[in-house]
C-alpha cells in the first residue's frame, strides 16, 4: 500500500522518545532466564537473555518476597574480536595451570599438564610457542561467566571453555545475543511457586517470563558433564538429595549427573522445560523437548521418560531397587540445543499426585477430593469452592516443607451428580434430571459409561466435558443418542481457533475434552455416551460433564501482558472474547480500580466480535514504578448483568507459524516520560464512526494548539479487510482525516475499532551511536481507538 506522507505535530504523539530516536529499536524481549528460580532465603545472580535489553535499569517479579537488582548489561559474542579471545584463552590458560597444579599437589589429578578439555583452543599453540602473538594487554572481553574470572576454580574454568570457546556447539541467535546478569533476593518466608519476571529497558517493559521460588536446595550444572566424553578431572561427586539441578542444554548436549539412593525410596524426578519457556517461534515442535534417563549402579538403563501423559516435561516415578550411586540424563529429544533451553530438574521424595476425583465440586458446598500418588501423607485434597471465583482454580497438598504439584479443578453453581457403574449400555444407563454436572471415570480400557433423560422437541441441549482441561488423561468422545440408539450428535475435541491463533488452550499440547450443541427432533429418552477416544481407562481418567440447556457466557484474554505508554499517551490493546454457548452480545470493557488518570478507549466489543482492539491512556505525570492493572467484561445475559475479569495474555508464536494466548499473572504498565503535548487528544466526531459501504466520513480529533512540525506517515494498523485512510489535512487544534469503506470488500455491517498509528524516519544508528547515513522507519504513537460502523444504507 502506499503511505503518503502527511504533516503532523510530533508532539501530539509522545511515542518517539529518546531511545526510538537514538536506535529505533524493536520492543525489548527476553528469551531466557538462567536459571528460572531459586530457593527460599537465597541470594543468587541469574542472567536474562534476549535483545533490545541495552540500558536494562530495574527488574520487577510478581508477588512478595523477591527483591531483585540489575547488576550489568553484556552485549552479543558477535563483538568479541580474535585478540580478545586469544587475550582470554591466554589468562585462562594460566589460571587453569595454577590451579591444576594446585590439584595435582593435592594428588586431586594424575597427569602433570591439563591437556584437552580444559584448554581453550588455541591454548595449546600458544603454549608451545611462548605467546609470540601476544605483545601487548588486551582488554579481557566482557561475559557474565566472566565475571571473578581470578576465583574460578577447574570445573568453573572448564565450564567457561565449554560454553565460550566451542563454537560448534554454540548457536548463536540474535534474540538471544543480549544478557543482562541480576542479583535476586528471595526471602525466608516468600510463598513458593512460579512468579513472573520483567526488565525495564530504555526502550520499554518487557515480555514476562517463569522464574520459581522453590524450597530444595540448588546446583547448578557444569560443563564439562556429558556421558562417553573424556574428561581430565576427576567426576563430581553425587548429588546429595533432595536437590533441584538448573542446567542449559546446548547442541548435542547430554548432561549428566550422579546421586545415591536407598532401596525402596520413591523418587519424583520431575524436568520443568516446556513450563519454564512455553513455546519457541523458531523450533519445532515448538519447546524444548526434554527426555530423562536413570542409570542403575551398573550403568543399566532402569528408567526412561519423555513426558507426563501429555505434558511434554518428562516426570519419573522410580521405586529405588537397591542401594547404590544411580545417575540421571537429561537431554533434548532430538539432540538439539541453545541458551534457552533451560530446564529445572528436582530429585526428591516429594508428594506427587497421579489422580483426583471428582475433579471438582458445586459452589459454596465444603467439598474435598480423593487423590493417589507417590509420598502423600494424605488421602484427601481440600477444595476451595468460594462462589464467585475463577472456574477453574489450582490445588496444592502440603507437607510441612514439602508441597505436591498443583492439580486443577473446576467448580460450578449446578447440581452435581457421581456416576454410578454399572451404566455401559443404553440397557444400564443412569437417569439425570437436567440441568447437572456429572463426576465419571473412565476406570478401564473400553469402558463407556451412558447417561439417559427426558427431552422434548425443540429442546438445546449443550454436552460439555472438563477433563484434559483438569490434567485428566483422558481423551474424551461424546456422542448424544435417541432411545433406537442413532447417533444424532457426536464430537471428539473441541477448541477455540481463529485460523493460527489457539485462544483457548494456553500450555495445552493436545486439547482433546469435547462439546457439542444441538436441538432435539422430538420427545422422549435421550442418551449421552462418554468414552475415550484411543480406548483407554483407568482410575485416572476422570472427567466432568454438563449436561442441560444452554448456559450463554463468557471469558476475556487481553494481550500484551507488558505494557509501556508515555505520560499522558496512549498504547494499544487487544482484548479477545471466548463466546460461550452461543453468547453473542455486545460486552463493555472496563478500567477495575485503576489508578486516577488511566482511561479505556474503545472499549466496547460489538455484537459478534471475537476480537477488538482497544487504547489504553496513561495519566500526565510518570508514576513511581510500574501498575497493576485489572479489567473487566460486563454483558447483559437474560436480564442480569455478568461479570468477568479480563486474563492478561501473552500471544506467543509456536513453530513460526501457530500462536497462542498464554494467560500472565498480571498486566503490568510501565509508564515514561517523553516530550509532552499540553492536554489530550480527543476524537471531535460522534462515536461510533458510521462509514457507508462504498463511502467515506471525516473523522476530526482534537489536538493541543503547539507549534513544531515533522514529517510524519500516517497509518491504520490491522484494520478489517476494506477499511482506509486518505486525506489527512491538520488545521489549528485539530486533525482530520477521511476513513473509506470499501463496497465489494465489505459484504455485511461492520462493527470495530480502528486503530490509528504514526511513522517518522530518523538517521540509522550503528552500536556506537553513530550516524549510517541510512534511515529507518520507526513508530512515534498512536491515536486514541476509533470505534466504527461500516453500514449499508
Amino acid at each position: 500500500m502506499t503511505r503518503p506522507t502527511y504533516i503532523l505535530l510530533v508532539t501530539l504523539l509522545a511515542c518517539a522518545t529518546a531511545a526510538h530516536a537514538q536506535q529505533g529499536r524493536r520492543a525489548p524481549q527476553i528469551g531466557y532466564v538462567y536459571p528460572a528460580g531459586a530457593r527460599q532465603d537465597s541470594v543468587v545472580q541469574i542472567v536474562v537473555g534476549g535483545q533490545g535489553l541495552r540500558g536494562a535499569s530495574d527488574a520487577y517479579v510478581t508477588g512478595d518476597g523477591v527483591q531483585v537488582k540489575v547488576i550489568e548489561h553484556y552485549g552479543s559474542l558477535r563483538g568479541i574480536d580474535q585478540e580478545q579471545r586469544q587475550a582470554l584463552a591466554r589468562r585462562m590458560r594460566e589460571l587453569a595451570m595454577q590451579r591444576w597444579a594446585e590439584a595435582y599437589a593435592e594428588g586431586k589429578v594424575s597427569q602433570e599438564t591439563p591437556w584437552g578439555a580444559l584448554v581453550p583452543p588455541g591454548g595449546r599453540r600458544m603454549m608451545a610457542d611462548g605467546d609470540s602473538t601476544m605483545t601487548e594487554e588486551v582488554e579481557l572481553p566482557k561475559h557474565p561467566l566472566l565475571n571473578n574470572l581470578e576465583d574460578k576454580s577447574l570445573r568453573e574454568l572448564q565450564n567457561i571453555r565449554c560454553c565460550l570457546f566451542d563454537i560448534e556447539r554454540r548457536q548463536l541467535n540474535p534474540q538471544l545475543e543480549e544478557t543482562v546478569l541480576l542479583e535476586v533476593k528471595v526471602a525466608r518466608g516468600a510463598e513458593p511457586g512460579k512468579r513472573e519476571l520483567r526488565l525495564a529497558t530504555q526502550v520499554g517493559l518487557t515480555n514476562a517470563m517463569v522464574f520459581e521460588v522453590g524450597v530444595l536446595p540448588e546446583v547448578r550444572e557444569l560443563e564439562q558433564n556429558d556421558p562417553g566424553i573424556y574428561n581430565p578431572l576427576p567426576p563430581e561427586p553425587p548429588l546429595d538429595l533432595p536437590v533441584v539441578i538448573n542446567g542449559q542444554i546446548l547442541p548435542g548436549d547430554v548432561d549428566h549427573f550422579t546421586f545415591n539412593a536407598k532401596q525402596g525410596q520413591q523418587l519424583v524426578i520431575e524436568a520443568q522445560a516446556r513450563a519454564l519457556i512455553p513455546y519457541l517461534a523458531d523450533a519445532v515442535p515448538g519447546w524444548f523437548q526434554a527426555t530423562l534417563v536413570v542409570y542403575d549402579p551398573a550403568g543399566k538403563e532402569v528408567a526412561y521418560a519423555d513426558d507426563y501423559r501429555f505434558d511434554p516435561d518428562p516426570v519419573l516415578l522410580f521405586e529405588v531397587p537397591a542401594d547404590g550411586e544411580y545417575a540421571v540424563e537429561i537431554r533434548d529429544s532430538i539432540y538439539r540445543g541453545r541458551d534457552d533451553f533451560v530446564y529445572r530438574l528436582s530429585i526428591a521424595e516429594q508428594p506427587f499426585i497421579t489422580q483426583v476425583f471428582p475433579l471438582g465440586a458445586r459452589a459454596g458446598r465444603a467439598k474435598s477430593s480423593e487423590v493417589e500418588g507417590w509420598n502423600l501423607r494424605s488421602r484427601r485434597l481440600a477444595l476451595n469452592t468460594h462462589a464467585g471465583g475463577e472456574e477453574v482454580r489450582e490445588a496444592t497438598l502440603g507437607q510441612g516443607r514439602k508441597i505436591s504439584n498443583p492439580v486443577p479443578y473446576a467448580v460450578d453453581t449446578l447440581p452435581e451428580s457421581s456416576e454410578e457403574e454399572s451404566n455401559d449400555t443404553i440397557a444400564d444407563a443412569q437417569r439425570l434430571h437436567l440441568p447437572r454436572i456429572v463426576n465419571g471415570c473412565i476406570s478401564a480400557a473400553g469402558d463407556v459409561d451412558v447417561f439417559w433423560f427426558d427431552g422434548k422437541a425443540g429442546d438445546e441441549i449443550v454436552v460439555d466435558v472438563l477433563a484434559r482441561r483438569l490434567h485428566s488423561p483422558l481423551d474424551s468422545l461424546v456422542r448424544l443418542m435417541n432411545a433406537s440408539g442413532d447417533v444424532l450428535a457426536w464430537n471428539d475435541d473441541y477448541e477455540h481457533k481463529d485460523g493460527y491463533l489457539h485462544q483457548d488452550m494456553g500450555l495445552l499440547t493436545h486439547h482433546a475434552d469435547s462439546y457439542l450443541t444441538t436441538v432435539l427432533p422430538a420427545d422422549g429418552k435421550y442418551y449421552v455416551q462418554v468414552s475415550d477416544a484411543q480406548d483407554h481407562g483407568d482410575a485416572a481418567y476422570a472427567y466432568r460433564v454438563r449436561i442441560g440447556p444452554p448456559r450463554p457466557d463468557f471469558a476475556l484474554r487481553a494481550t500484551p501482558s507488558s505494557i509501556t505508554v508515555p505520560a499522558g499517551r496512549y498504547a494499544p490493546l487487544c482484548v479477545y472474547v471466548l463466546r460461550k454457548d452461543g453468547f453473542d452480545d455486545a460486552i463493555e470493557i472496563r478500567l477495575a480500580g485503576a489508578p486516577e488518570g488511566f482511561e479505556l478507549q474503545g472499549g466496547r466489543i460489538p455484537v459478534g466480535c471475537d476480537r477488538v482492539r482497544m487504547t489504553l491512556m496513561a495519566p500526565p505525570k510518570v508514576l513511581d514504578g510500574p501498575v497493576n492493572l485489572t479489567l473487566d467484561g460486563r454483558a447483559l445475559i437474560d436480564g442480569k448483568t455478568v461479570t468477568h475479569e479480563v486474563v492478561p495474555a501473552q500471544d506467543m508464536m509456536q513453530a513460526f507459524l501457530y500462536r497462542h494466548l498464554v494467560p500472565s499473572q498480571e498486566m503490568v504498565v510501565l509508564i515514561r516520560g517523553g516530550r509532552m503535548a499540553r492536554g489530550a487528544l480527543t476524537l471531535d466526531s460522534a462515536t461510533p464512526v458510521r462509514i457507508p459501504a462504498g463511502g467515506e466520513t471525516e473523522v476530526r480529533v482534537r489536538m493541543p494548539r503547539v507549534a513544531g512540525l515533522l514529517d510524519l506517515e500516517l497509518e491504520l494498523d490491522d484494520p478489517p479487510a476494506g477499511v482506509t485512510l486518505a486525506d489527512v489535512a491538520i488545521v489549528p487544534g485539530e486533525i482530520a482525516f477521511k476513513l473509506k469503506a470499501d463496497h465489494d470488500a465489505i459484504k455485511a455491517s461492520l462493527a470495530d475499532n480502528l486503530i490509528v498509528e504514526a511513522f517518522m524516519e530518523i538517521a540509522r544508528r550503528d552500536r556506537d551511536g553513530k550516524t549510517t547515513g541510512e534511515k529507518q522507519r520507526v513508530s512515534v504513537g498512536v491515536l486514541p481507538a476509533i470505534p466504527i460502523e461500516v453500514v449499508y444504507e
